[in-house]
């Protein structure tokens, strides 16, 4: 399973890279307001800066809602740089301009997924990744991954090539369950990939061995 950071903080990213387990980055508006980021060209500069840090796919969000406005944001974004992966919303002209850039060799991460037939229009439209959002559905009571178990299994039924990327991971536990149902790529906070370094049976073991070489070495 691929490993991608959700977020806009370079050292963030950075840290997730030096890990040496960073496969790419998922951004949206709201990451980069986090990060006081504002205006087109400082934003399109900040994803150049991302695409320096990370050897790959990096999604950027287009803000349009209009088929026109998505097809001209997505383009611009797209010429940034070969990693960059653009961020289509689930609407349906959001659908009608991923069929464009797939026919226009762009790559395309469909997102605000919620249910398995949306999963499936962004598919037959030819999306490279699709991104339900697991953390968000758990927030209303609404199994996440059990949303995750269907689009794989619609996926393989039929054998399309969109890569399932579970959005929205809150904790360790999401990414072990993600990894076992069989979703292609994960994304979520730092904290949530590095708690997955920790047990306390580790610290204890490792505790043990640095006193008993102590006793022998001085």
């Amino acid at each position: 399973m691929k490993f991608f950071i959700d977020t806009a903080n370079l050292s963030e990213i950075q840290e997730a890279t030096d890990l040496g387990v960073l496969d790419g980055v998922t951004t949206n508006p709201s990451l980069m307001a986090k990060e006081g980021i504002s205006g087109h060209e400082n934003i399109l500069n900040h994803y150049r800066t991302i695409c320096e840090i990370v050897d790959g796919p990096i999604s950027a969000e287009v803000i349009s809602t209009d088929y026109e406005g998505i097809i001209k944001e997505g383009e611009e974004l797209a010429e940034i740089h070969p990693n960059i992966v653009v961020k289509v919303p689930m609407i349906k002209d959001g659908i009608k301009a991923i069929k464009y850039f797939s026919e226009k060799g762009i790559r395309t991460n469909c997102t605000l997924v919620f249910s398995a037939g949306q999963a499936l229009l962004a598919a037959k439209a030819g999306a490279t990744y699709v991104s339900p959002f697991i953390g968000r559905l758990d927030d209303i009571s609404v199994d996440g991954l059990e949303l995750i178990q269907q689009i794989r299994l619609i996926f393989d039924n039929y054998g399309y090539e969109t890569e399932i990327l579970a959005a929205s991971v809150r904790h360790p536990m999401h990414i072990i369950k993600c990894a076992e149902i069989g979703s292609d790529v994960m994304t979520g906070p730092l904290s949530a990939i590095t708690a997955l370094l920790k047990h306390p049976l580790t610290d204890i073991g490792l505790e043990k061995f640095l006193a008993d070489y102590k006793k022998v070495n001085g």
